[in-house]
């Protein structure tokens, strides 16, 4: 049977891209253009279904060949409006801002001369999101003005985005009552008006991003439903992932964790393809999503994963390090975090602005307040409150109370702590932010216990611990349920069994015991007895200890966690798809490792510029992603220029394996340190994990 035709497959790859079968589309552009090499329109629609089929790469590869096609052509328009598009490309999904400087500093020459089009216009719309993710705000905001007098004159799309991006400018600058105006107002005219799909999903979500800054949660879920509703079917890349990390974080909000979670990770799996450091964005969500549930092990998986990408992942790491008991590691780490802020550039929450330190001073409160540095505590209970009054926001607003009810209880104040935590529980619920509705009235527990109040402390207690439970945060409801018992109360539920002394349940003293008791281990040896809290690496160790002498494949380990085979979709460390096989195939392909190397001489040449013109900013944040490319390409290329694989299912299975049972051993050392010692001698851990007693003196275990 004969090849189709260079121009049967055109035809048929239109036909694809008409129906909106982009991978299609793209697979039949592509094999056309190993025929005979594409240009003009077709070029450009390859472009486009690229990004739609989530080639990124492709997509601005092609984005270049049209540059250069245009440029031998003498079409200096056509070459800069290819420019431009590079450019929006690597702003919105790559977010390197040297390399996009570049391709705007190209257009900038090629247009010299030329009235105004609107390729001046979307030029413009580049340069203020160029400068709104570097943290200028101002030089933002007349960039964004010159894209909406210039739409306005010759393409009504630019003019749109410009006004989305003048009034996100003008919020995070600080003047929260003229930019919701604008935001209103270039909302409504926008959503009226016919945009192209890429255009009108961005205004979509820059929309949802403003409301959901500025922690307005029932506007920013309104745009995230509407975003969701016209997603569908559109050829809109990375936005379709965007929008369901904004319906996460709306999730998360409103109590519904499972969910939240579900729809974090779908949006890692959808956003791979397309974000570079930014991806750290949903992984973080994800580690927040966890945090909440008290899956502190996963969080940390999630979080840390996020800062390899080079994405800021505090003040998360900084709560898990607290969770996990390492007060004097949290306090320094979320210390470093507001002192030496990282110049990431973030579309959804740019530099330089007290919005990006709010969620640090909140975890700064309570890390200050476990640690006993109430001066530190306060000190950043202040600048919240600071930061909630400039933005007019009522959620920071209810933040700010319970930080402060938090500092006013922790140096004795019970009368004022009762009353910042009345004011926090009274806010959040409005808002109908269930768990933080209930740290507040934990909080308000706390407080009234302070003030002899046992019976009004007793009733929030309860009402905290069946919100928890109803929302799945397991730790924080084991917390009230401790804080229940009260000993003039019949109701109070039983204690947690690592409060209760020479209960029923004791080991004798000539037994090993590692069991599970809820959310609880009861473990023994040498005649001493320990509880402890559930942790993933516990569960392991019991299983191991069951079969000592037997190896454990840890597809198998991971297998009886989770009730089920172990297969592409296993949620194995941050809980994302790894494909089956031996391998996940090469780190990076040859397209891609020629793209970075692109991308790194541009960085060299902006680096150059900036030192030239004695801009330190602008060096220090070409610096910084020259590093995050040369570490890329480091990963994925080994000795010889040979190509690293992606893990195998089996090697990412051992990784988290491994630091799940070293974890538990570490915190079982802490408390016991006899059967610490014991374990790190008899536990062998890699591919296959084992339990090895000394036959001379085994150990028998009653599980």
């Amino acid at each position: 049977m004969s090849r189709p035709t260079p121009t049967a497959l055109l035809e048929q790859a239109r036909e694809a891209a008409a129906r909106s079968d982009w991978q299609q589309a793209h697979d039949l552009f592509v094999e056309a253009d190993a025929g005979t090499p594409l240009g003009g329109s077709d070029l450009a629609l390859l472009a486009e279904v690229a990004y739609a089929a989530g080639h990124l790469d492709v997509t601005i590869d092609t984005w270049e060949r049209a540059y250069a096609q245009n440029l031998r052509a003498g079409d200096e328009l056509a070459a800069a409006g290819a420019a431009v598009r590079v450019a929006m490309h690597l702003l919105f999904d790559t977010a390197l801002m040297a390399p996009v400087r570049g391709w705007v500093n190209r257009a900038e020459r090629l247009l010299e001369g030329h009235s105004e089009t609107p390729v001046h216009a979307w030029l413009a719309v580049v340069r203020n999101y160029e400068r709104l993710l570097s943290g200028d705000f101002e030089s933002a905001r007349q960039w964004a003005r010159s894209a909406i007098d210039i739409g306005a004159k010759c393409n009504p799309a630019a003019a749109a985005v410009g006004r989305i991006a003048e009034a996100r400018s003008v919020i995070l600058a600080g003047d929260v009552s003229q930019g919701l105006a604008l935001l209103n107002e270039a909302a409504v005219a926008t959503v009226s008006g016919e945009l192209e799909p890429l255009f009108r999903g961005l205004v979509y979500c820059e929309l949802v991003c403003a409301f959901q800054a500025l922690a307005q949660y029932d506007q920013a879920e309104e745009w995230t439903a509407a975003m969701e509703r016209w997603c569908r079917g559109q050829p809109v890349g990375s936005l379709h992932g965007r929008c369901r990390v904004h319906r996460a974080e709306i999730l998360r909000l409103r109590g519904c964790c499972a969910e939240a979670e579900q729809q974090a990770l779908l949006a890692c799996e959808e956003l791979r393809p397309y974000l570079r450091r930014e991806l750290g964005w949903p992984l973080t969500e994800l580690g927040r999503i966890r945090l909440r549930r008290g899956d502190i092990e996963g969080a940390e998986d999630a979080f840390r994963a996020a800062h390899e990408v080079g994405w800021d992942a505090q003040p998360g790491l900084a709560l898990v390090q607290l969770a996990n008991g390492d007060v004097a590691s949290a306090v320094a780490s979320v210390r470093d975090a507001l002192e030496n802020p990282p110049n990431v550039p973030s579309k959804e929450l740019p530099p330089n602005t007290e919005l990006r330190r709010a969620p640090l001073l909140e975890a700064q409160v309570e890390i200050g307040v476990t640690s006993g540095d109430l001066k530190m505590a306060r000190a950043a209970a202040d600048e919240l409150s600071r930061v909630a009054a400039r933005f007019e926001s009522r959620a920071l607003v209810a933040s700010a109370r319970l930080a402060h009810g938090r500092v006013a209880l922790a140096e004795g104040d019970a009368a004022g702590a009762r009353r910042h935590f009345e004011e926090a529980a009274h806010l959040w619920n409005e808002i109908g932010a269930p768990y933080e509705t209930a740290l507040a009235r934990m909080g308000l527990g706390h407080a009234l216990r302070a003030g002899s109040n046992e019976a009004a402390a007793v009733l929030e207690f309860r009402a905290a611990r069946s919100a928890f439970e109803r929302i799945g945060a397991v730790n924080q409801a084991a917390a009230a349920d401790e804080a229940c018992v009260d000993a003039g109360s019949a109701d109070a539920r039983e204690p947690h069994p690592q409060l209760k002394a020479g209960s029923a349940t004791d080991p004798r003293a000539d037994e090993n015991v590692f069991r599970r008791e809820g959310e609880y281990w009861c473990i023994a040896f040498e005649s001493r007895t320990v509880r402890l809290r559930d942790l993933k690496g516990l569960r392991y160790l019991a299983r191991l200890l069951a079969h000592p002498g037997r190896d454990f494949h840890v597809l198998d380990i991971v297998a009886g966690e989770t009730g089920s085979a172990v297969d592409g979709d296993a949620g194995i460390e941050a809980g994302l798809t790894i494909s089956p096989g031996l391998d996940a195939g090469v780190l990076l392909d040859a397209q891609a490792k020629n793209a970075y190397r692109r991308r790194l001489a541009e960085i060299d040449e902006d680096h150059e510029t900036a030192l030239a013109t004695g801009n330190q900013a602008r060096a220090a944040q070409a610096e910084a992603e020259r590093d995050f490319l040369v570490r890329e390409l480091a990963r994925a290329v080994g000795l010889g220029g040979r190509d690293r694989r992606a893990a195998s299912i089996s090697e990412r299975a051992r990784a988290s394996v491994t630091r799940a049972v070293r974890q538990a051993m570490a915190r079982i050392d802490e408390h016991h340190p006899a059967l610490g010692k014991h374990l790190e001698r008899t536990i062998r851990t890699g591919t296959c994990c084992t339990y090895l007693p000394d036959p001379r003196a085994s150990a028998a275990w009653k599980l």
